[in-house]
């Protein structure tokens, strides 16, 4: 085992980092993301290699590592169900024991969480989580950072999500559990958010709402998703019908607190799960938290191979 691995820690869901951690991570991500702007050169991870292994298909998610990685002076290897053995009945324990072997950091977008939590186990290096069913942790980061850019810290401030309990806002509950925001929670019959399947036994920080409107009411952030996720496209008829109510639109916008700020993950809809007007107006900032998904994780990939700067 390589030195500075003994403290290995993985990021396969929110609740994996304490709130000191978090604060860390956003510390950094704002001097990576300054640095970035200044066109200041920073590598420390010179040869480092990252591995990502895509089960589910990724624009975000394999740009902002690819290019983080790169930037930061390591290399990458991408590997697809397709192109390797991971597609061919290999056990995922057998496949995290030899990759482990030859790089320093795994990041895997794949459908069940129990698959990355098999990988992780058995892996040398640190895995992080690039989405699963469950959870996607790196894509809240990302968000929890734009809020904290854009108006200041998130504890004691209301979070409203709209839509389906997915694992966005199964992520967003583990995060207002961890950093003291509250969660309003909007989602049609049959779609709640499942406290058991987030991972959270204090369900203190989450109020559910049965019509969206009142969720907004008062919130400093509103945030969606499609209506139907990746590997559920046999329920988009269904979907479509059960969620026509769930369009955050600016009637929604405007019971929130007048400075409020909208997120969306993408790809968006628009017409769907989002108004035009609202995703491309003022209070949208989804191109700066698509941004900060390069920054927060390379932030993120520092601490896991370095631990804490100065």
């Amino acid at each position: 085992m390589k030195p500075g691995y003994k403290l290995m820690k993985h990021y396969t869901q929110f609740k994996d980092f304490r709130a000191e951690e978090y604060a860390y991570l956003f510390e950094r991500a704002r001097n990576i993301k300054q640095r970035f702007k200044n066109y200041e050169k920073y590598t420390p991870l010179v040869d480092r290699t990252l591995a990502m292994i895509f089960e589910k298909a990724s624009t975000r998610t394999r740009v902002s590592f690819e290019a983080g990685m790169y930037q930061m002076g390591g290399s990458v290897v991408n590997l697809t169900t397709g192109d390797s053995q991971l597609g061919r009945a290999e056990p995922i324990e057998d496949s995290a024991r030899v990759i482990s072997r030859m790089v320093d950091l795994v990041m895997i977008r794949t459908y069940e969480q129990t698959k990355l939590d098999a990988f992780a186990a058995h892996s040398r290096v640190p895995v992080i989580n690039g989405l699963t069913n469950e959870n996607h942790p790196c894509q809240i980061l990302a968000d929890v950072f734009t809020f904290i850019e854009q108006r200041g810290p998130i504890a004691g401030k209301v979070v409203t999500w709209v839509g389906d309990g997915n694992n966005m806002a199964n992520t967003w509950l583990q995060a207002a559990d961890i950093l003291g925001f509250t969660l309003h929670v909007s989602t049609p019959s049959g779609y709640e958010i499942d406290a058991v399947v987030a991972g959270v036994s204090n369900t203190n920080c989450v109020k559910a709402f049965k019509h969206p409107l009142d969720a907004c009411r008062g919130a400093h952030l509103v945030t969606t998703d499609v209506w139907t996720s990746m590997g559920y496209e046999a329920e988009n008829e269904k979907r479509m019908k059960a969620f026509a109510d769930w369009c955050v639109d600016s009637e929604m916008m405007a019971a929130a607190q007048p400075d409020a700020l909208f997120m969306h993950c993408l790809p968006a809809h628009r017409g769907e799960e989002v108004a035009a007007e609202v995703i491309d107006g003022p209070q949208s900032v989804v191109w700066e938290e698509a941004e900060n998904r390069l920054h927060v994780q390379k932030a993120l990939m520092e601490y896991l191979l370095l631990g804490r700067i100065g």
